[in-house]
């Protein structure tokens, strides 16, 4: 017997991380039951470490869902910015940011979809697309579902690919040329839960230097005895030693007292996509669209707000009458996107490699410098161009960014 209530639906969300989250409850508040809304993922997204180190803008999650202290590990007031010698820059800002359980969190959003009338399961895999043709145009899309060990075949009208980096499940779908993504934006990161690692309970520390390979490495308080200790690395980068080893002889080298619980690893979006977010009744959210701060590499509160103006346009897109409309609507969600944080990504992206080309030596000039001032002095407008100004070949260069 089949665990769904349909086989035919008007929606179907394939990912139930922030995206895909934020998506379907949207699609269903704004719906009020009127349409057949369903969400998938292979596992419950609160029973699964999360591959991220978990730190929001408090006033950008504000504005998108509102905060429960339930699922907040711990306030933010600042970032240290540590060279390659360690000296440490200091960006403070009272309550800034927070420290999310992301767990609690996805299970605040999930419980948010099945209020609003979302059917949601989450032990189903979405393992293929395929496009329903209807003289000569594509009228919809089959799903094809695996729940344990059976396979069914869902229809629905319209779909929103929230799977995650890489966007693998659009891969060879003709229609969709120019829509997909590829592996190109995807770089390698790993992680630590670990413990005996002095830290402030306010702060980030993020490390930078040629050892990250234009990456950065990180150092996240989570529960003020447990710590999230990791890095990013360049889309470039080419092993010499594992990145699990690389970060074990890390954290033995900088933190000798450290117990290491456990580590994960993967790869993560990088960059801002210039292609189509939707085309014939498919619309991407989140890192599936490589909607990611190209240098912090940040995602979370950009994929809520990506999935909330995806599933805006596709309630229009649904209420639509004609083809010319909805391809219309389909054009205009990317521009959505820009408007919101897009636009900004892609100014970042113009300075990234310019960024990364700056030397250990001057790292170290600028945070030295820096770490002279008083706290309050030690702006990011001030950290930014003191690290510039170690670097005076790179402000020419990055004259578009600074624009």
């Amino acid at each position: 017997m089949s665990i769904f209530a349909s086989n035919q639906y008007d929606v179907v969300v394939c990912g139930a991380g922030p995206a895909g989250l934020m998506a379907a409850c949207t699609l269903g508040r704004l719906t009020a039951g009127a349409r057949r809304i369903l969400l998938l993922d292979k596992k419950e997204p609160w029973k699964e470490p999360i591959f991220c180190a978990e730190a929001v803008s408090t006033s950008r999650l504000s504005k998108l869902w509102p905060i429960d202290r339930a699922w907040v590990r711990q306030d933010l007031s600042g970032i240290y910015f540590t060279s390659p010698s360690r000296y440490k820059a200091e960006f403070y800002s009272k309550n800034c940011g927070l420290l999310l359980n992301r767990s609690l969190f996805h299970k605040s959003i999930a419980d948010g979809c099945r209020d609003a009338g979302v059917e949601c399961h989450y032990d189903a895999l979405v393992k293929k697309l395929a496009p329903v043709e209807s003289e000569g145009n594509i009228s919809g899309w089959d799903i094809t579902v695996s729940v344990g060990d059976e396979e069914t075949v869902l229809r629905s009208t319209l779909v929103v690919d929230a799977t995650g980096p890489g966007a693998r499940l659009t891969h060879g779908i003709k229609c969709l040329e120019g829509i997909e993504s590829g592996d190109t934006d995807l770089e390698p990161a790993i992680f630590a839960v670990a413990e005996g690692i002095e830290h402030s309970k306010e702060h980030i520390d993020l490390f930078f230097g040629g050892e990250f390979t234009t990456g950065y490495g990180w150092v996240f308080p989570r529960d003020g005895k447990e710590v999230n200790i990791g890095f990013v690395m360049g889309k470039d980068y080419k092993c010499e030693v594992s990145l699990r080893q690389k970060l074990i002889d890390f954290v033995k080298r900088e933190y000798p007292a450290a117990n290491i619980k456990a580590i994960y690893g993967g790869k993560i979006a990088c960059g801002q996509s210039t292609k189509p977010l939707a085309k014939c009744g498919l619309f991407k959210a989140g890192d599936a669209a490589s909607c990611v701060n190209p240098i912090s590499r940040s995602g979370i509160v950009e994929s809520l707000r990506c999935g909330k103006i995806v599933a805006t346009a596709a309630v229009d897109w649904l209420n639509a009458s004609r083809d010319s409309e909805r391809k219309s609507i389909e054009s205009k969600v990317l521009d959505s996107w820009m408007d919101a944080f897009g636009k900004g990504h892609l100014q970042i992206s113009r300075g990234k490699k310019d960024f990364d080309k700056i030397t250990d030596r001057q790292f170290d000039k600028a945070a030295y410098q820096l770490s002279k001032l008083p706290r309050e002095k030690q702006t990011l407008f001030r950290i930014f161009f003191t690290v510039l100004w170690a670097c005076p070949s790179l402000i020419w260069k990055m004259r578009s960014f600074l624009r």
